[in-house]
């Protein structure tokens, strides 16, 4: 494999709102994507207002990343007198481009959002060449691929399309049984509309059969004592899989995620900072795989079983549960260091003697021992059992503001 890693392979990560915007940046990403408050689908976030919005693009801008507001609902009638001013907003505040889901749209944002760059969102669908190049004709700068396709096909595609066009995929995170999340299925169990943002996630939940003339009878699809997950998708892991995405021409990596907490966006986003620095320092080589801590990263936030999606063809992402893996926990977040000692803010409970492992922005986790605990009038504790609470202990080295302290627990699976 020739040397293909550049400056144009992105890290693009999620950000919910503020906390999780900073743990993108700080942990690497070199683009975050966000929503207003309108116009995303995402509303179980808090998302960005006006004035939080042209506060996060100063802040990411201050650091030399990129900001792509998303504008990926499929507006109504009524919606679509509502953006004009939506888009203005947006170019006003410095947004780098516009993600958007609805190829109506294009002359609007043309028009309205001049500075602003053109993504085409995976809400699209699309998964052929000629889609992609009728887009690139139409003033779209970047493709998000849908979720369904391979590589083998991704690399088609690539082949047969512009070569300024950029190519987007998701290498990490939540899949959908949906066609690129275009579903109604939680519209009609439950009247929230996934494609306004509002997703309940049915594909989520175990069922059961009642056949009408036995009402009295549970039957399950499997032998499960939870019943049966029908629609239930692994989450998606690519991290071992670097060099084959690269290879097949993608150059932004977008993990999924803007509900999910800030310590999954800062852990995740660490390690596939840390894979893609060592696959660039290793010459892009093709037999490249990262080392194993980096691989056990993504196993240390709250996740379901993983897979490779649609990548390598055929699927097997259907999963006999509901819930989700968790293994470790945050214990505390490193506020500042002075005289010897980690001043702390609480996240969870944990005692006088437990070694915790600690998350370092652009580092490796290290392992320290939780000695010499006291609260913030400098008394000595034994534990920290009221949450949020401030504390310091002993450490004979300094760790930068923003790492986190993890504890493992023992290895359970809860239900969505």
């Amino acid at each position: 494999m020739s040397t293909m890693m550049d400056s144009s392979i992105e890290l693009l990560s999620p950000a919910g709102d503020r906390e999780r915007l900073e743990a993108a940046l700080q942990y690497g990403a070199d683009a975050v994507y966000l929503a207003g408050t309108s116009f995303g689908m995402r509303t179980a976030c808090k998302n960005f207002d006006p004035d939080a919005l042209r506060s996060a693009v100063a802040r990411a801008h201050s650091l030399g990343k990129k900001v792509y507001v998303t504008c990926n609902t499929l507006p109504r009638n009524d919606e679509v007198e509502q953006l004009p001013a939506f888009l203005e907003m947006v170019d006003d505040v410095g947004a780098d481009a516009l993600i958007v889901a609805d190829i109506g749209l294009l002359p609007l944002v043309k028009r309205h959002a001049p500075h602003c760059a053109i993504h085409a969102s995976t809400q699209l669908g699309v998964v052929n060449y000629a889609t992609a190049s009728m887009l690139w004709d139409l003033g779209v700068s970047r493709v998000v691929l849908a979720r369904e396709m391979s590589l083998e096909e991704i690399a088609a595609l690539r082949a047969k399309t512009p070569k300024d066009l950029e190519l987007e995929a998701f290498v990490h995170g939540a899949m959908c049984m949906a066609i690129s999340g275009r579903c109604m299925f939680s519209y009609y169990l439950a009247g929230r509309d996934a494609g306004r943002g509002d997703c309940s996630q049915p594909c989520r939940w175990g069922y059961e059969f009642v056949e009408p003339h036995r009402p009295d009878r549970v039957m399950y699809a499997e032998e499960h004592s939870k019943g049966a997950y029908l629609f239930n998708a692994n989450d998606l892991n690519m991290l071992e899989h670097i060099p084959a995405l690269v290879k097949a021409g993608v150059r932004s990596f977008k993990i999924e995620g803007r509900a999910k907490a800030p310590y999954y966006v800062a852990v995740i986003t660490n390690a596939y900072r840390q894979a893609l620095d060592a696959f660039k320092a290793s010459g892009c080589a093709a037999d490249f795989v990262p080392e194993p801590w980096i691989l056990q990263e993504a196993n240390k936030v709250s996740h379901r079983p993983y897979s490779t999606g649609f990548y390598f063809g055929q699927p097997t992402q259907n999963n006999a549960f509901g819930g989700y893996v968790r293994s470790y926990e945050v214990a505390a977040v490193v506020t500042d260091y002075r005289d010897g000692r980690l001043w702390l803010r609480q996240r969870n409970r944990f005692f006088e003697g437990e070694t915790l492992d600690a998350l370092i922005p652009g580092g490796k986790p290290q392992l320290i021992p939780a000695i010499d605990l006291r609260d913030e009038n400098g008394s000595p504790i034994e534990a920290t059992p009221h949450p949020d609470m401030v504390l310091s202990m002993a450490c004979d080295h300094p760790l930068p503001s923003g790492s986190l302290l993890r504890r493992e627990r023992a290895e359970d699976i809860t239900t969505a």
